[in-house]
């Protein structure tokens, strides 16, 4: 079968939806930083579901990495029919004092690489009888979050972009699914340094990353547009749209600060 390549597959959702994919029969790439995560789950995902499983550590951020990951799979003859977008960080804390070069990793990461891979993947997706891409945004998309503001926005960025490509692409061979997560059981909330308060009480909507990866592998499937999963970040995302921005914005600023 077809390779699914999975960006930010070493841990968290990343590394769920690879399973999943796995789980429905998809030859699978992992792509992240840590070798050795990825070289400890290809071989799992091996045993657990008896499919290929091949990983490649690269840095996103890093110039050139998208045409190292094109070159890799052109070299080893990968025939890639499903394209995850999965990767990415943020940051919490006041924009004003956040490092230069951070910012600039954060947009290259969740914003740069995404677009840079679906034009480097359209032309080879075009090729396969049914092809996938699926970006991984976040329910910060639905509005501006102070204390995450640039994270926020990279979110916002990739919902609208893959809303776009979705409907420019709809009556080709590849669909294209953007799903938002709302708080999910990673590391992702401490390695953005969100402050400890925020974190005890985002513990009570959690969902687990192989719930979020069963939605978001399901909706990828079934060719949707858009999914949040997920019933609570359902009712969440209504919420903030039924409210004035303001009410909202600041009511997101007191739970970060």
């Amino acid at each position: 079968m077809a390779y699914a390549l999975v960006t930010g597959g070493s841990k968290g959702i990343g590394k769920a939806i690879a399973e999943e994919l796995a789980l429905h029969g998809f030859d699978i790439l992992i792509i992240a930083r840590s070798a050795e995560l990825l070289k400890k789950n290809a071989e799992e995902i091996k045993v657990r579901f008896n499919v290929q499983c091949d990983y490649l550590a690269i840095d996103l951020a890093a110039p050139g990495s998208v045409q190292e990951i094109v070159d890799w799979c052109v070299k080893n003859g990968y025939v890639v029919s499903a394209l995850v977008n999965n990767a990415g960080f943020g940051r919490a804390g006041q924009f004003e004092d956040a490092q230069s070069q951070e910012q600039k990793d954060m947009m290259q990461v969740n914003m740069v690489s995404p677009v840079l891979l679906c034009e480097a993947f359209i032309p080879l997706l075009r090729q396969q009888q049914k092809a996938y891409i699926l970006n991984i945004a976040s329910t910060t998309a639905y509005q501006a979050v102070p204390l995450m503001s640039l994270y926020a926005a990279t979110k916002v960025f990739m919902l609208r972009f893959s809303r776009g490509l979705h409907e420019e692409l709809r009556k080709t061979s590849i669909s294209v699914t953007c799903v938002c997560p709302g708080t999910t059981d990673t590391d992702f909330a401490q390695r953005a340094q969100v402050n400890p308060k925020a974190r005890e009480i985002a513990k009570n909507f959690s969902m687990s990353p192989q719930a979020v990866a069963r939605s978001a592998v399901r909706g990828m499937l079934q060719r949707k547009k858009e999914l949040v999963p997920g019933l609570v970040n359902k009712v969440g995302v209504f919420l903030v749209w039924l409210l004035p921005f303001d009410l909202s914005e600041r009511a997101a600023h007191k739970i970060y600060r």
